[in-house]
């Protein structure tokens, strides 16, 4: 009775597509020769055609494909310009020539097609025009495309004065970013990525960039950091190459210029870290999992190195005797930190809970639920991994909790629930 679900549903659109490098299988170059000559074959066949037919086959290809991207003919010079390296010495391409060979090593990418899920919930940095007692927000979401791989895509929506909640349509277009050399007294190891500002923020998806990312970016928890009297939104990520994990740090203030940080220090080497949106006596502090069961409070200094924490919540209840994990950042309230939590059950059953922290000192627990806030039911069983409710970050807006949660890792579903009754309900 804490909980009321709504019928507001946020599902994937595969049908929204960016434009990715298509590689036949030059990777590592060094190592398949073989390979990097079927890159210069497709090159010598368009060389080989003459001026008209490569001019015909160059407006067919944007007959094709020029409403669902932005700046196609500048993508094509783009990713000519790329493989160039890959390339022997051939004659001088014309423009045609460029565009086209550049064309013939990109694809289409449809970045929700396997699923859209793991939420996480912010204010709107601008909330111009927005009805009094209202609120706008950007929904961050884990995007699943073909090959499993993550990306990290948005939407944005409306809390309405009454309490009604809505989600705005997405773009028919979708956009990656492109680098941009990062500023000085950043850390080195530091990707500083860009959107184009007149560009809606649901098309903007964020694709692995480095090699620690390689296979995605995973399940960020995107929180509003207040210092000195200004805002930032920071969201820790798991980054996986493939082969290892590691946990990240995303920072932006807009939602346009995104920075891209890899966490240092053993807490850093799990998932799921939470950051708190302010600090303690001059210190970050995180909440994170340490020994794949266990919740622990972490301090940092700098924000970047992150060592061992002290123990704080344990699997105690029956649907949460697996493990026991965050579901996004301390949510600050008069009473303390509201910690949501995930448990894991029997076969592999995951729930929702919540927690209770000292304000001052979060180490102390004051209260905690014995039973979940939010358990999988019967219609939201089936899906990409059965039997889960999950959310990285739920937002407190006046007297209620907003929170948006996965279904079954295949699609979004919204709640809310009175604080009032959920902090009385705890233990």
């Amino acid at each position: 009775m804490l909980l009321k679900r709504h019928a507001l549903h946020v599902r994937p659109e595969p049908g929204r597509v960016v434009l990715r490098p298509f590689k036949p299988a030059t990777e590592p170059r060094e190592l398949n020769r073989t390979d990097r000559r079927r890159a210069n074959h497709i090159v010598d066949r368009v060389l080989a055609l003459d001026p008209q037919t490569a001019s015909r086959q160059l407006d067919d290809v944007l007959d094709n494909f020029q409403g669902r991207h932005r700046n196609l003919l500048a993508s094509f010079d783009a990713r000519a310009s790329d493989m160039d390296d890959v390339f022997a010495t051939h004659a001088a391409f014309s423009r045609t020539q460029r565009q086209l060979v550049g064309a013939y090593f990109l694809h289409e990418y449809s970045f929700e097609a396997a699923a859209l899920f793991n939420p996480s919930i912010v204010a709107h940095p601008d909330q111009s025009g927005v009805p009094a007692g209202a609120l706008r927000f950007i929904l961050s979401l884990r995007a699943v495309g073909e090959g499993h791989l993550s990306s990290l895509t948005f939407r944005t929506g409306l809390i309405a004065t009454d309490g009604r909640l809505t989600v705005d349509p997405t773009v028919r277009l979708a956009s990656i970013p492109y680098l941009q050399q990062h500023q000085l007294g950043a850390p080195a190891d530091c990707v500083d990525v860009v959107f184009n500002s007149d560009e809606d923020i649901s098309e903007h998806v964020i694709f692995p960039v480095t090699e620690s990312q390689s296979n995605g970016i995973e399940d960020a928890r995107f929180v509003e950091f207040e210092e000195n009297g200004k805002k930032i939104f920071y969201a820790t990520y798991t980054a996986y190459s493939g082969r290892a994990i590691r946990s990240e740090l995303i920072q932006t203030t807009d939602f346009n210029s995104f920075r891209m940080t890899p966490l240092k220090g053993s807490a850093a080497r799990n998932k799921g870290m939470a950051l708190f949106p302010r600090k303690f006596n001059g210190k970050y502090a995180m909440i994170g999992r340490q020994d794949n069961e266990s919740l622990y409070l972490i301090y940092s200094e700098d924000l970047y190195f992150w060592g061992e924490g002290v123990a704080l919540l344990k699997p105690q209840f029956p649907w949460e005797f697996v493990q026991i994990g965050n579901c996004g950042s301390p949510i600050e309230l008069d009473q303390g930190w509201l910690l949501l939590t995930h448990g894991v059950g029997p076969i592999r059953k995951y729930s929702i809970g919540a927690a209770l922290l000292d304000k001052a000192d979060p180490s102390k627990v004051l209260g905690r639920c014995s039973e979940p806030l939010l358990r999988p039911e019967l219609s939201e069983r089936e899906g990409y991994v059965p039997n889960v409710v999950y959310t990285c970050g739920a937002l407190r807006h006046n007297d209620r909790l907003i929170l948006p949660y996965a279904v079954s890792d295949t699609y979004c579903d919204f709640a809310t629930v009175e604080i009032a009754a959920l902090i009385a309900a705890m233990q």
